[in-house]
């Protein structure tokens, strides 16, 4: 399973791809690549999926150098990229300081 190293590295150094789904999302809540690259340099694994649907993710907040918080969903799944399966930026409405899920 990838480690958090390996993630924080390959989405700073760009070498990342999305799923259908997450490259709709970027578009749609205007993310872009650089951000994401930005992102990967304080990414932090908030919840881990080691037995999500199709295989092991986990969600990571991250944040740009203008200091938008993001969450990203990727694939633990040992390869030299990787994936996004999903980001946006987290709504403080269901989140407390970006990390907990409000009940």
């Amino acid at each position: 399973m990838k480690t958090l190293g390996d993630i924080q590295k390959q989405l700073e150094a760009g070498a990342f791809e999305f799923t259908r789904h997450a490259f709709k999302r970027a578009i749609e809540r205007n993310i872009s690549d650089r951000e994401i690259r930005e992102a990967g340099v304080t990414v932090t694994i908030i919840e881990d999926y080691p037995d999500d649907k199709y295989a092991p993710s986990c969600l990571l907040l991250g944040f740009t150098e203008a200091k938008r918080a993001l969450h990203i969903q990727v694939s633990r799944i040992e390869s030299e990229i990787t994936k996004i399966i999903t980001l946006y930026e987290p709504d403080e409405n269901e989140w407390i300081n970006y990390t907990t899920r409000r009940k």
